[in-house]
C-alpha cells in the first residue's frame, strides 16, 4: 500500500474519532464538554493537516498533547468517561521521547487514581496491574518498531523513484566506488552541501534531477546534501560541480573531496560535516 493511501485512511479514523466525541458532548456535563470539544478540535486539525511529506518529524511532543487531552478527559467526568483508561495502553504504542513517556507514565497513573476510586480495592489493583501489563507490552512494541524503521530507513531511498539515500548509504558506498575508481581509472569525489533546512528537499530533488542514474544523493542531516559523482577527469568533475552549485540556493557552503584522498576507516557522517567551510557562500 502507497503511503498516501495509509495517510487518507489514518485522516478517516481521525476525522471519525472526531465525529464520535462530538457525538458524545451531546449528554455530558460542562466540564467534560469542553474537555471533549478541546479533543474534538484537536483530532479535526491534526486531520486536516495530515499530509503525505518526505520530511522528518522535528521532535514535536504531539504525544505529550494527546495524553493530557486523554487525562482532561478521564478527570472531567470519571465516572462517565472510566473506559478510557484503557487508551493509556494505545498510548505507549507510539514513538515518543523519555521524557515524554515519564509523562504519560505519570498522566496513566493519574487516571488509575481517578477511576479506582469508583471500584472496590481488589479491582482497582487488577485493573492497576491490567494497564501496566498492557504498557509494557506496548512499549516493548514501540522499541521494536522504532528498530526496524531505523534499519529499513538505512536500506531504502527517501524519496520513491530518486537516487536520494540516508547518510548511512554513503558510508556503505565510498568502499565500493573507491575500488572502482582504482579498477576503471574514473575520478570520483564526494561533494557536500549545506542549505537551509527549509530548501534540503527541494536542493535534493535538484540534485538527483542534475545527476546520472548511476549517482547517487544522500542526506546526512537536516541541513546537509552530499553526492558522490563518477567523472573521466578532475576538469570534468569541476565543470560538473559548478553546474551543481549554479543550480542550487545561492546561500550555500558546498566543499569536495576527492575519494581517492579518503581515509575511509576513520570517515563517519559527523567527521564529512567538518569538511564544510565554516561560512556561507563558500564554494571550494
Amino acid at each position: 500500500m502507497q503511503s498516501k493511501y495509509k495517510i487518507r485512511l489514518l485522516r478517516a479514523n481521525l476525522f471519525a474519532a472526531a465525529f464520535v466525541l462530538a457525538l458524545w458532548t451531546l449528554a455530558a456535563p460542562s466540564a467534560a464538554s469542553l474537555a471533549l470539544w478541546l479533543s474534538v478540535g484537536w483530532l479535526f486539525i491534526t486531520a486536516m493537516l495530515l499530509d503525505f511529506s518526505h520530511r522528518h518529524s522535528r521532535g514535536l511532543p504531539w504525544q505529550m498533547l494527546a495524553g493530557t487531552l486523554l487525562l482532561g478527559l478521564i478527570a472531567a467526568a470519571p465516572e462517565r468517561h472510566s473506559l478510557l483508561v484503557w487508551a493509556w495502553a494505545a498510548m505507549f504504542m507510539l514513538p515518543q521521547r523519555r521524557w515524554i513517556a515519564v509523562f504519560n507514565a505519570i498522566a496513566a497513573l493519574l487516571s488509575w487514581l481517578l477511576v479506582a476510586s469508583l471500584l472496590s480495592r481488589a479491582e482497582g489493583f487488577l485493573l492497576l496491574a491490567a494497564l501496566t501489563t498492557l504498557g509494557i507490552l506496548s512499549a516493548a512494541r514501540a522499541c521494536q518498531l522504532i528498530d526496524l524503521n531505523g534499519s529499513i530507513r538505512q536500506r531504502l531511498r527517501l524519496i520513491p523513484g530518486l537516487n536520494l539515500w540516508a547518510g548511512e548509504q554513503l558510508l556503505k558506498d565510498l568502499s565500493r566506488e573507491q575500488t572502482r575508481s582504482e579498477r576503471e581509472a574514473v575520478y570520483a569525489e564526494v561533494c557536500l552541501i549545506q542549505v537551509k533546512r527549509h530548501q534540503l528537499w527541494s536542493a535534493a530533488q535538484k540534485l538527483c534531477s542534475l545527476t546520472y542514474s548511476f549517482e547517487n544523493v544522500y542526506r546526512l542531516n537536516s541541513h546537509t546534501l552530499a553526492t558522490l559523482t563518477l567523472s573521466h577527469s578532475p576538469k570534468e568533475a569541476t565543470q560538473r560541480r559548478q553546474l551543481l552549485y549554479a543550480a542550487l540556493p545561492e546561500k550555500q557552503r558546498c566543499q569536495h573531496i576527492p575519494l581517492m584522498d579518503m581515509e575511509l576507516s576513520t570517515v563517519t557522517l559527523d567527521a564529512l560535516t567538518h569538511f564544510l567551510p565554516q561560512q556561507s557562500g563558500e564554494r571550494e
